[in-house]
């Protein structure tokens, strides 16, 4: 008996949703029916793929082999089916997208309607992770990164560059003053990063002629959480302007110690593995991403392309 590709993608989902149950809802179909192309599956291969436990599933050493070549076939046959819509010019199926949350809420969540208006037959997946991913291991077709890129392996495009602000709410400043010199910073509480410790480094200069480094007083790996504490009083953030355009518009953050400030922007870039000539769906995207932050104040002129 041959094995199909529905079993294969069941397999794999399953794993990537670490339930049978998840997997189902995602694939759109009975619990029953991806348990019985599960049980399937390992039946023609006459091995065990996954160990089920009351808690969890967890791979078996022939099934993180097999894995790897299940997902190598999957991909094979989306890449062939996109090669063929790429020749129709017709941007379709799933295109899967991961950036950190604040770039997702901020920037990406107010333009999928108007994306998916225009490409109808994209299936979108959003995710978000704080941290670097592997776009392979998670199967993403799009990652955007802030800051300097490090991975030389990926195709990158220059998305826009945004602006770093020092920033407090109205109350926390009324209940704790204004800075007025760097130096003055000692006495606030201050909202930092735990990871990476770069963004920890403000677009200040200290004492000593140096770039200002601080120490946070309360720490976090999301910017958005960063975010919500600076508008909620509880201390002086270093944020972006792509996440602050909005508050600092209707006065919910200001900034402080705009004069010390240097004029200092992340690039912004969506980076990718495959090739944009066979790629409609991450050409589309990226395309109308760029279109719409360059109506920003923090888009900038984005290069058209780069590696």
């Amino acid at each position: 008996m041959k094995i199909t590709l529905d079993e294969l993608q069941a397999f794999a989902t399953v794993v990537d949703c670490g339930s049978i149950t998840a997997a189902a809802e995602q694939l759109g179909i009975t619990v029953s029916a991806t348990s019985r192309s599960l049980a399937r599956l390992e039946e023609k291969l006459n091995t065990t793929l996954l160990r089920r436990t009351t808690r969890r599933l967890e791979l078996t050493e022939e099934g993180k082999v097999f894995l790897h070549n299940a997902r190598a076939i999957i991909e094979s046959v989306e890449s062939a089916q996109e090669q063929m819509l790429a020749r129709r010019e017709t941007p379709a199926g799933r295109l899967r997208v991961d950036a950190a949350t604040p770039f997702m809420l901020h920037v990406i969540v107010p333009l999928v309607q108007g994306y998916c208006e225009r490409y109808p037959q994209v299936e979108l997946e959003l995710n978000s992770n704080e941290g670097i991913i592997d776009l392979l291991e998670r199967r993403t077709d799009v990652a955007i990164r802030i800051g300097r890129l490090k991975d030389s392996t990926l195709h990158s495009r220059l998305i826009g560059n945004s602006r770093l602000r020092v920033l407090a709410s109205p109350a926390y400043l009324a209940a704790h003053g204004r800075p007025a010199r760097v130096s003055d910073l000692e006495k606030h509480t201050l909202l930092g990063f735990n990871q990476p410790e770069s963004l920890n480094v403000w677009p200040l200069t200290g004492g000593d002629g140096e770039p200002y480094r601080i120490e946070p007083d309360v720490w976090s790996s999301s910017g958005e959480t960063l975010r919500q504490l600076a508008l909620a009083g509880a201390g002086i953030a270093c944020l972006s302007n792509f996440m602050t355009a909005q508050d600092r518009a209707n006065g919910s953050l200001v900034q402080v110690l705009a004069r010390q400030t240097q004029d200092i922007r992340q690039p912004i870039h969506a980076v990718y593995y495959r090739n944009t000539a066979i790629s409609a769906r991450i050409v589309s995207f990226v395309d109308y991403l760029v279109e719409a932050v360059r109506a920003t104040e923090f888009g900038g002129t984005p290069a058209r392309s780069g590696t």
